[in-house]
């Protein structure tokens, strides 16, 4: 059975930096699609950042030029570099890992870790 583990949360000033990581650990067959979403309190679970294989990564509009997605495929792992925080970005960020290339929401989940942006 896979399993997704994340590290890297914590408290930050706004301004801050956080480098979010995901490893993955069990038997994996070729991962086409990793990503990271997010979920702030009272609010829905959006789509932060992805990145597949063969095509471009995709980030959400408030994140664009202020995080940065990679991945390394013979660590099984994702990482999300952010950089310029916002209090808006407080919420738990999840990764997530898919077979195939598009998100379905049936694929792997990590436990989440939590970002919190304050003064």
């Amino acid at each position: 059975q896979v399993q997704l583990a994340e590290s890297g949360g914590g408290l930050v000033q706004p301004g801050g930096s956080l480098n979010l990581s995901c490893a993955a650990s069990g038997r994996l067959h070729r991962v086409n699609t990793m990503g990271w979403f997010r979920q702030a309190p009272g609010k829905g679970r959006e789509m932060v950042a992805t990145a597949t294989n063969d095509g471009p990564t995709k980030y959400l509009d408030s994140v664009k030029g202020r995080f940065t997605i990679s991945r390394d495929n013979a660590k099984n792992a994702v990482y999300l570099q952010m950089n310029n925080l916002e209090p808006a970005d407080t919420a738990v960020y999840t990764c997530y890992f898919e077979l195939g290339f598009r998100i379905t929401g049936r694929g792997t989940w990590g436990q989440g870790t939590q970002v919190t942006v304050s003064p």
